[in-house]
C-alpha cells in the first residue's frame, strides 16, 4: 500500500471530482451514494467498507488494528485510511483507461471518465479534521461535503435492522452508541470548518429516501453546471 505524496494532491481536482458524503452511522449514506453512481456515473468509494476489506485481507500489517478500532467505534489511524482511499481512486482511474483493478463504471458513463476525468463519491470520510486537511492537501481537495442530518432514534432502529442481516460485528446497541458518540465529537467539527467555507449541503435525511434524495440532485446538478458537465 502507498502512502499520500507528499508533494501536493495526487490528481487534478479540474478533472476530478470528489464528493465527500457525511452523516450519522444509518443516516443513509449507502442508499444514497448507490442512486448517484446510477444517474451520475460517481464510483463510490466507502471508507468502512475498504477498512473492513483490509482487515481481512491476508497477510494485512493493518488487519488486527483496524479490528481493534472498529471494535471500539474509533477512529482508524489517518495514514492507514487515506492510503487505503488513494489507492482505490488510482485504481479504478487506471480501469478506466484499460489498466486493471479498480471499480469499472458502466458504459452509458465512460465519456465521463476519459482523459483523466473521473467522479468519486467518498463515504463516511473524512471522521476527523485531520483527515480532511491531509486528503485535500495530498490527494484530491473535494468539492463539497454532502451532510445528512439525522435523529439517533431514527438511526438506532435502522442499524439494528441491518445488523439482523448484515453480518457486521458493529451492528449492536454497545457499538452504535459508541459510534454515535464517536461521530458527534469528531465528524461534525469537520461538517463546521467546510460548512465556513460554503462546501456543506446538508439534507434531512429522516424524509423518505426519494425526497432526500430530490435534495441531493439539485445540488449535485448544480456543481456539474458550474462545472459545464452534465
Amino acid at each position: 500500500m502507498t502512502d499520500p505524496s507528499p508533494s501536493g494532491p495526487e490528481f487534478d481536482p479540474s478533472k476530478v471530482t470528489v464528493i465527500f458524503v457525511l452523516g450519522g452511522p444509518g443516516a443513509g449514506k449507502g442508499t444514497q451514494c448507490e442512486s448517484l453512481v446510477n444517474d451520475y456515473g460517481f464510483v463510490h468509494l466507502s471508507a468502512g467498507d475498504l477498512l473492513r476489506a483490509e482487515q481481512q485481507r491476508k497477510g494485512s500489517q493493518y488487519g488486527a488494528l483496524i479490528a481493534d478500532y472498529i471494535k471500539e467505534g474509533k477512529i482508524v489511524p489517518m495514514e492507514v485510511t487515506i492510503a487505503l482511499l488513494q489507492n482505490a481512486m488510482r485504481e479504478t482511474l487506471n480501469a478506466q483507461q484499460g489498466g486493471e483493478g479498480g471499480q469499472v463504471v458502466a458504459e452509458e458513463h465512460r465519456a465521463k471518465w476519459s482523459d483523466g476525468k473521473g467522479r468519486f463519491l467518498i463515504d463516511g470520510f473524512p471522521r476527523k479534521m485531520d483527515q480532511a486537511l491531509k486528503f485535500d492537501e495530498t490527494v484530491c481537495p473535494s468539492r463539497f461535503v454532502l451532510f445528512l442530518h439525522c435523529t439517533e432514534e431514527v438511526m438506532l432502529q435502522r442499524l439494528l435492522k441491518r445488523g439482523e442481516t448484515s453480518g457486521r460485528t458493529d451492528d449492536n446497541v454497545e457499538s452504535i452508541k459508541k459510534r454515535f458518540q464517536t461521530f458527534v465529537e469528531t465528524s461534525m467539527p469537520v461538517v463546521d470548518h467546510y460548512r465556513k467555507q460554503d462546501r456543506v449541503v446538508e439534507v434531512d435525511s429522516v424524509a423518505s429516501k426519494e425526497q432526500v434524495y430530490s435534495e441531493i440532485r439539485k445540488a449535485v446538478d448544480l456543481t456539474f453546471e458550474k462545472l459545464g458537465e452534465q
